[in-house]
């Protein structure tokens, strides 16, 4: 047997204040289409904003429905609209915000397993990584250089043409 030893290096902003501007300015975008989520039953919001290489900026927020499965993250809202406006642009980078309606969420929250692989399928078929940055509500924001940070073993193209 061999063990595998993993690691990732992500940076941590002790607030939004800290970020840069381009960066500041999105996760704002991203605090407003939060506030828009659909969540009537999590009562816990999340809002995406991605930045495309041409600039553009396009927004997401999750979606519920009393139907849970039937639901749809802020990430994965917003990457398939991306995908859909613009299938050949890459993404540059992407912020993410997570409320609740019930409590004060200060620890950043990363994105749910199914919008990382998302993530990693439109980093992988355009070729370039996505800065990702998340926060909770308020206080520390982490950024991520890359998917592969979040998603170190990935599951792609690569993996189904091996079989």
């Amino acid at each position: 047997m061999k063990k595998i030893e993993i690691t990732t290096t992500l940076s941590v902003y002790d607030t939004i204040e800290e970020l840069p501007l381009e960066v500041k300015e999105l996760m704002m975008k991203a605090i407003g289409a939060r506030k828009n989520a659909y969540a009537p039953y999590s009562k816990f919001r999340v809002g995406a904003a991605l930045q495309l290489e041409n600039e553009k900026i396009v927004v997401g927020n999750n979606q519920e429905n009393a139907v849970y499965p039937s639901g749809l993250c802020a990430e994965r809202v917003a990457i398939y609209q991306a995908g859909a406006l613009y299938p050949k642009e890459p993404i540059k980078m992407m912020a993410i915000s997570a409320s609740s309606d019930i409590f004060n969420v200060i620890t950043p929250i990363p994105p749910c397993g199914a919008c990382r692989q998302s993530m990693f399928e439109y980093e992988e078929n355009l070729q370039r990584p996505i800065e990702i940055y998340f926060m909770g509500e308020t206080g520390k924001v982490v950024k991520a250089d890359s998917v592969k940070d979040l998603l170190p073993l990935t599951f792609g193209k690569a993996t189904l043409n091996n079989i």
